[in-house]
């Protein structure tokens, strides 16, 4: 069967890239999903978010935004456009990735899958404009964000590593309290989520509806799953400790620690300031920040070496038996 060259296969016949050019590649990709997220939490935050009136288009008769939207057009076609900087970035990261040398297969297609969910996330971002803002598809669209922002997290660690068995780095009880702190930070992700799908930040001047239950109350919620995370970082920080845990599993728990407590104290004066927009913006890019501390701690509880080369049968073995591990 003859396969054909597409032009990313091209580029990898001609190119093998450095580790460190890919790394910067898959960096690359991490940025803008944080900018992504950041800038989309700026079209919510201005009213922006029907700033175009439907999509593909911006309007039924036009791509872009029209001077009759004024600047809340302006800006949510900007964030329309950023989508596509994304997407770049994120094409950087699979050419980059699929011109190493050996070829890695697993790390490809963690690549590959940061392109299928940018376009999901696209077409979740349209469904939410035909939807009037729906806060469940804007809840939705944020999430699918940090999807993205993980999986980047991850490709980028994995580039810097080999492709053999994972190896743990710390006790067995350390490593089930690194995916508690994950499990926990998801909860608390998407209890974020309910505590803006019900606030005063609807991201439109006009009447769209809200999440159907009190803001106060769901900010109290979220409250308490952030001080259930900070105690679990603060008793992961004791632990690495007291296992003599290598020294950048520990700068990772440290990392999250310091990340908490930023974001903790944002959290409450954007509460008792009556939420101002500024600080909102903050706690966004601190919730971006704080989600890649816990994926690159859980990740540095274990580590993976080169694989190992596969073994050539001996003289003795028969000429099927050579040719079927000569071709693994």
């Amino acid at each position: 069967m003859v396969r054909v060259e597409t032009p990313i296969t091209a580029i990898a016949k001609r190119w093998t890239p450095s580790t460190k050019m890919v790394k910067r590649a898959a960096l690359s990709a991490i940025l803008m999903s944080v900018f992504i997220i950041v800038t989309g939490g700026a079209v919510r935050l201005t009213g922006s978010g029907l700033g175009c009136d439907t999509w593909p288009k911006c309007t039924d008769d036009s791509l872009f935004a029209t001077p009759e939207q004024g600047l809340h057009g302006a800006i949510e076609f900007g964030n329309r456009l950023l989508a596509y900087v994304l997407s770049a970035a994120v094409g950087w990261a699979i050419i980059a990735v699929s011109s190493m040398k050996p070829r890695r297969r697993k790390l490809t297609r963690l690549a590959w899958s940061q392109f299928w969910i940018v376009l999901g996330n696209a077409i979740l971002g349209g469904i939410t404009v035909w939807a009037g803002l729906n806060p469940w598809t804007v809840a939705g669209h944020f999430l699918l964000a940090n999807v993205l922002l993980a999986v980047a997290v991850i490709t980028w660690v994995r580039i810097g590593e080999g492709d053999g068995p994972a190896r743990p780095r710390a006790p067995l009880p350390v490593r089930r309290l690194s995916w508690a702190i994950l499990a926990t930070t998801v909860v608390l992700i998407v209890l974020g989520t309910s505590v803006t799908g019900s606030g005063k930040h609807a991201g439109d001047s006009s009447d769209v509806p809200r999440m159907p239950w009190d803001w106060s109350a769901a900010a109290h919620i979220h409250a308490i799953a952030a001080w259930v995370v900070c105690a679990l970082a603060i008793a992961m920080w004791l632990a690495l400790r007291v296992v003599d845990a290598p020294a950048d599993t520990r700068a990772r728990a440290r990392d999250l620690l310091v990340v908490l407590l930023a974001q903790g104290a944002i959290g409450y004066v954007q509460y008792f300031t009556d939420v101002p927009e500024i600080l909102v913006g903050f706690h966004m890019l601190g919730s971006a920040i704080m989600w890649i501390a816990v994926v690159r701690l859980v990740m540095s509880m274990r580590e993976r070496g080169e694989a190992e080369p596969a073994t050539l049968p001996g003289p003795s073995a028969s000429a099927e038996q050579r040719e079927s591990a000569q071709a693994l």
